[in-house]
């Protein structure tokens, strides 16, 4: 039986919806990934700190783990685009696992402005691991004050949308 992960970041909640919308679908694990410390409540700060990190290429501590990793042979990650990259913390679990043989199913919610170079930096940070297509989806607009969107007939919209895609990608 093939393991699978559902792994995922998320501030304002849309990226952890699309998690728990996936797990609804296929089953298998979920986990959220935390930081050591805690990040800025506070939007502009937060948009600082990340830019910062982004900038001085620093990784934040992880206060998730997964001990029993290689049990897993399908891993969806989930992350939202933030300055039109991962968040620090993504690249933090992504350098600190081993994901050789694994097949990555990446999902992605962004204020509009698209993946980025998301895919681009999970792609180089998976070892010899397959990527399948990308999962991407609007979230929320957070700079708009627009938090949280994926519930009522937008959340059917992607539910289908999704179904659609793990047809394609996910055996």
């Amino acid at each position: 039986m093939t393991k699978t992960l559902i792994i995922f970041y998320s501030r304002t909640g849309n990226t952890k919806e699309l998690a728990e919308l996936i797990q609804d679908k296929v089953g298998g694990d979920i986990i959220r990934l935390k930081t050591q410390e805690p990040r800025p409540t506070n939007y502009q700060e937060e948009v600082a700190q990340n830019q910062f990190e982004q900038k001085m290429d620093v990784l934040p501590e992880i206060m998730t783990k997964i001990d029993d990793f290689d049990k897993y042979q399908n891993i969806f990650i989930g992350t939202p685009t933030w300055n039109m990259a991962l968040p620090q913390v993504m690249l933090s679990f992504l350098k600190e696992y081993d994901f050789s043989g694994k097949v990555i199913l990446p999902f992605n919610t962004n204020g509009g402005y698209g993946v980025g170079n998301v895919l681009n930096q999970i792609e180089a940070n998976i070892n010899a691991a397959r990527m399948t297509t990308e999962f991407s989806i609007k979230g929320g607009a957070e700079n708009k004050g627009i938090l949280f969107t994926i519930e009522g007939t937008y959340r059917n919209h992607v539910s289908t949308k999704l179904d659609e895609w793990l047809k394609q990608n996910y055996k």
